[in-house]
């Protein structure tokens, strides 16, 4: 009799050991007492909960007895739960062999005669019992996982700024000193709101991967708490865990706003209370990131009034006029050379050019395709006119073809949009106030410098009393201020030190770009 021998474990730990060489040698012992002869033995570490052909060698040996009809006689493994602990499983490559192909699929420890009515009782009966005994194992093992983490023990490895810590059967997990202080800079300079989370892991951890960088500034770990799951019938939650927290609660729920986009305190472009104090929704304090917020004070027979931190004054109390005129000092400084602006108008000029006859292209093209449709959907109210359709089948197939419509109209109208001619006039206005951006902001009203304001920097400006940073700038004009200093090449060091604005240059290199002046 010809067979072939099927060996299984299902953990990695197992192959380990010495589980498979002991089956195929009791396999191998038995077809040796009863003279079988043996075609090959196969192993394999796929879990007996998969009822499908996913384990690799199970498909193996299938294909093998398709190809060889008549050559195989018997599939032998050394107990059912070795084979599967699923009875559908089971069932399904008992029909797939014994049924099918005429290959008897058996146990040699609990052998079932097939001939007989009662293999469809010992079958998912043996299956059945090693299933049990599995979810037994599986409930008392999420049972005690649950209770430890209720007790506010972290199961499994800890995250950055912290180790696992085990002795025998005990485990805690303590406060990594040196990665911790890696973690902790990283939530204080994001928690500022003045540069871009992801520049920040550039510049700071450039070893933390983009998913894990993320994952740290969402996990309530640092704070002190324990996730616990939803389970047996209680919602999931968050409660306080045995380890130390290395981050305050303030802090964590900041990076969570700016993360999330809501920034509290990111400018809004409303008109200002106190035209002397215009810039106090712009600026934060670089101590702790908080805004600066501003005040009159009286004294000497007068109103003054002040910047300073809203957080703590002691970090920055400066007076209004000092940081609003060296702020137009700053925007006046902005000035890209005339070659640089010619060359980018040009550009613009070919892009829009080049833009429009696309756009033409298109427009004729989504065209087509909207007459398309529009024939589409009258042939089928024809249809269901002369009644070969339903009117359920109609009225989906014309909603469907209706919202393909109403988005083709929408690209349509996008792209006229693009193609209409006052385009041109409203990049001239552009190209003029970038390159009189000082004298505009010197002139303008409040609320237009506000609204100009939230143009440039779309978020907060760090100001220290004497420079400004910021790395949320304007990427366009950024990098027209950038290469304005490239295209006029390089310079002698003295004429950079004689030069008045050469310390407002905009380095470039690998790091973020910021913007400094002195006041």
């Amino acid at each position: 009799m010809n067979v072939i021998l099927y060996c299984r474990v299902s953990t990695e730990e197992q192959t380990e050991g010495c589980s498979l060489d002991v089956q195929e040698k009791r396999l191998k012992d038995y077809c040796s007492r009863l003279n079988y002869y043996v075609i090959d033995t196969y192993r394999e570490d796929y879990s007996a909960k998969d009822y499908t052909l996913k384990r690799p060698k199970m498909k193996i040996i299938y294909e093998y007895c398709k190809k060889h009809r008549n050559e195989v006689d018997k599939i032998l493994f050394l107990r059912w739960d070795r084979f599967t602990r699923n009875v559908e499983f089971g069932m399904t490559f008992k029909r797939k062999f014994y049924d099918e192909l005429g290959v008897e699929i058996n146990a040699i420890e609990n052998p079932i005669d097939f001939s007989t009515p009662e293999w469809s009782t010992l079958m998912p009966l043996y299956c059945g019992v090693a299933h049990t005994e599995d979810e037994k194992i599986s409930r008392r093992t999420k049972d005690g996982m649950q209770g430890s983490r209720l007790k506010g023990k972290l199961m499994g490895k800890a995250p950055k700024g912290y180790k696992n810590m085990r002795v025998k059967n005990d485990c805690w997990v303590i406060v990594d000193n040196a990665e911790a202080e890696k973690v902790k800079e990283l939530f204080k300079e994001v928690a500022k709101g003045v540069e871009a989370p992801n520049l920040i892991r550039k510049r700071l951890y450039p070893s933390l991967s983009k998913t894990t960088f993320y994952r740290i500034l969402t996990n309530r770990f640092y704070i002190g708490e324990i996730y616990i799951p939803a389970y047996d019938g209680f919602e999931e939650r968050y409660i306080t865990g045995q380890h130390d927290a290395i981050i305050d609660e303030q802090t964590f729920n900041c990076v969570q706003d700016i993360l999330k986009g809501k920034r509290k305190g990111q400018p809004k472009l409303t008109k200002t209370s106190a035209p002397e104090l215009y810039l106090r929704k712009f600026l934060v304090c670089p101590v702790c990131g908080h805004i600066l917020t501003g005040a009159f004070s009286k004294g000497n027979g007068g109103r003054y009034p002040y910047y300073f931190c809203n957080h703590n004054h002691k970090h920055i109390n400066i007076r209004a006029e000092r940081v609003n005129e060296g702020f137009i000092k700053y925007i006046s400084s902005l000035e890209p050379s005339k070659d640089v602006l010619a060359l980018y108008n040009e550009i613009l000029d070919d892009v829009r050019s080049d833009n429009k006859k696309e756009g033409e292209r298109k427009i004729i093209k989504l065209e087509s395709e909207l007459e398309k449709l529009k024939q589409r959907a009258n042939r089928v109210r024809d249809l269901f006119y002369d009644g070969q359709i339903a009117k359920e089948e109609k009225e989906d197939t014309i909603q469907r073809i209706t919202k393909e419509m109403v988005s083709l109209e929408n690209q349509i109208e996008e792209q006229r949009l693009i193609n209409n001619p006052s385009i041109k006039k409203m990049i001239d206005y552009s190209i003029n106030l970038i390159a009189n951006m000082g004298k505009f902001f010197e002139q303008a009203p409040m609320e237009v410098r506000i609204k100009l304001l939230g143009s440039i920097f779309p978020e907060k400006i760090e100001f220290d009393g004497e420079n400004y940073r910021t790395n949320s700038y304007n990427k366009m004009l950024e990098y027209i201020y950038q290469n304005s200093k490239q295209l006029q090449g390089k310079r002698k060091e003295s004429d950079l030190k004689n030069h008045s604005q050469s310390h407002l240059g905009c380095p470039v290199g690998l790091e973020p770009t910021t913007f400094r002046t002195t006041i």
